[in-house]
């Protein structure tokens, strides 16, 4: 069984995996999102191969529903599940930090080969590789700051990398701050997912 829930905003639903981190999708209502969280499978599924893990999630249930806001519209989840609040497993967490890692390499990956001009959504909308890149890292530092983890920018790679150490150590301990370990790790693995999605689809070679 593939748990999901649903965050209900004003206009859209996300879907998201309670057990796979960052495996969310957005769409207008709860059944087009479903499907369109059930279309990215195959996606997620180099995530939990890098992970090495074995992804065989089954058939999706929807065990609960939270309220959403205008986050969620906005298109980001913002809601954490009451399962989220279930007792601190280690082995879990590290199974999820093993999912986010996989997520930070593939990321790293897929900008070392990306051209920095992107193309442009249908309003001719989007960041370049660069401006994405520094949105994902600036996001993260925000997220970790929910965790306890606070860095000043970064003046280099090694900087991020010691931020994302630290952020990883607190998550496999347990969390500290104002999120759980669960949600941490899937709105942290979903913000870098989202944009690597983003990124392999606005390429120009593509």
């Amino acid at each position: 069984m593939h748990r999901i829930y649903l965050e209900l905003g004003p206009k859209k639903v996300f879907a998201c995996s309670l057990d796979w981190p960052g495996w969310c999708r957005v769409d207008r209502t709860e059944e087009p999102a479903v499907d369109r969280l059930a279309e990215y499978a195959p996606r997620y599924r180099l995530i939990a191969e890098r992970a090495g893990l074995v992804f065989e999630p089954g058939e999706p249930v929807v065990v609960e529903r939270v309220k959403g806001s205008s986050t969620t519209d906005f298109g980001a989840p913002d809601a954490e599940p009451a399962a989220d609040a279930e007792p601190f497993d280690p082995a879990t967490a590290a199974r999820d930090v093993a999912l986010l890692r996989a997520a930070w390499a593939l990321f790293d990956e897929a900008v070392a080969v990306t051209p920095e001009e992107l193309r442009k959504g249908p309003r001719g909308g989007g960041r370049d590789r660069s401006k994405m890149v520094a949105h994902v890292t600036e996001a993260e530092r925000g997220y970790a700051r929910k965790l306890g983890v606070r860095h000043p920018p970064y003046t280099s790679v090694a900087d991020r990398e010691a931020m994302r150490e630290e952020l990883a150590g607190v998550l496999l301990e347990g969390g500290s701050g104002g999120w759980s370990c669960r949600y941490a790790c899937r709105r942290i693995a979903w913000h870098v997912i989202d944009h690597l999605w983003e990124m392999e689809d606005r390429r120009s070679f593509s």
